[in-house]
């Protein structure tokens, strides 16, 4: 067994999401968000720590990562877990990053998320995008979506990721697995070839670039139900990265794809609970109205804090208003609220960290 293998089993028994390993630092692990050393671990050195990376992965993937310097893949250990690693260089070496993905993919209904999240499973065409920052759980989210799918519905379920994460077994549906990399060159090529496919749905791991953004709406306005994942926080800020990736001269054009094809957007963050440790996450949540498309087609994306706030009869919800809910509760502490709220005045009581 490998050394970086023994860290995994070890990250796993101390309940760490994430695993770093550096030059010249010990290997480190987050639990609860807090990052710290493995008592009784020394300093990597770099030629130690190149010898432990290229023992998990195979001949074709360390050509990659000596090619590029960046490698993304999973791993597993049986019985263990399955992992998500990334390989890197960086100013004093090389590192490398695990993050552990659920051997049992985790019901949606045991995620602690709203009712109207649960309901996009229910989505027949369209584009859904979760999105937060990194760590942020978007694709455990989506992986319970896609197993709400897989549980009810008979469809066709393509899986598009770098590396695949979550692994379904075929339940009412038949689900596909295509990695980039291994199974196809790129996101794009994946994505038009899901589309000859008789996909039903399709869910892309990220949305990276112009082409694949662009594949993604059109995918979605012929009746196919997307799912994807981008690095924005608020959904009015995930409209605007949308439509600020195409040319100038495409901007009308995209403004009306997209307000005929956004069926949802759901970003999330987590949040460090108040007793017994652990996180909790927070959603901001936007679903589609006559009044979502016409302020996409305008331009006026401004518009969509307000279109969210004056629809929660149909579960929408500000990621402020659901932090103050979690604050109300006491599931969170009010300074916990105050950093991660994006307009603090509601918050401004809590400003100062309690002793």
């Amino acid at each position: 067994m490998g050394q970086i293998h023994q860290y995994l089993r070890h990250m796993r028994q101390v309940g760490a999401s994430d695993l770093h390993l550096s030059s010249g630092r010990p290997p480190m692990l987050r639990v609860s968000g807090h990052m710290s050393a493995i008592e009784g671990q020394p300093v990597l050195q770099t030629q130690q720590l190149r010898a432990m990376m290229q023992e998990v992965v195979n001949e074709r993937q360390w050509r990659r990562f000596e090619r590029e310097h960046d490698l993304d893949f999973a791993t597993a250990i049986e019985g263990v877990a399955r992992f998500r690693g990334n390989f890197f260089e960086q100013q004093y070496g090389c590192g490398a990053v695990f993050r552990v993905i659920p051997d049992q993919i985790v019901g949606i209904e045991k995620l602690g998320v709203p009712d109207a999240v649960m309901k996009m499973a229910d989505v027949e065409s369209g584009m859904v995008l979760v999105t937060g920052p990194t760590g942020s759980g978007k694709s455990t989210t989506l992986a319970g979506i896609v197993d709400l799918v897989n549980r009810n519905y008979a469809r066709h379920i393509v899986t598009i990721e770098d590396p695949v994460e979550f692994v379904h077994e075929n339940k009412r549906s038949v689900i596909s697995h295509r990695e980039v990399g291994t199974d196809s060159d790129n996101f794009a090529s994946a994505l038009r070839a899901a589309m000859r496919q008789d996909a039903d749905v399709i869910l892309v791991g990220e949305l990276r670039d112009l082409e694949t953004i662009s594949l993604a709406v059109e995918a979605a306005s012929m009746g196919v139900l997307v799912f994807g994942t981008l690095h924005t926080n608020g959904a009015a800020k995930t409209v605007d990265r949308i439509l600020d990736t195409f040319p100038a001269d495409q901007r009308d054009q995209a403004r009306a794809a997209l307000a005929d094809s956004l069926a949802a957007v759901v970003s999330q963050i987590l949040v460090r609970k108040r007793e017994g440790g652990g996180r909790a996450g927070v959603h901001e949540i936007l679903v589609r109205t006559p009044g979502l498309a016409g302020a996409i087609r305008e331009g006026n994306t401004a518009m969509i804090n307000s279109i969210i706030a004056s629809g929660r009869n149909l579960g929408m919800q500000t990621l402020d208003s659901a932090l103050m809910e979690l604050v109300k509760t006491g599931v969170i502490d009010g300074h916990e609220a105050y950093l991660k709220a994006g307009d603090k005045k509601p918050f401004a009581q809590w400003a100062s960290k309690p002793e």
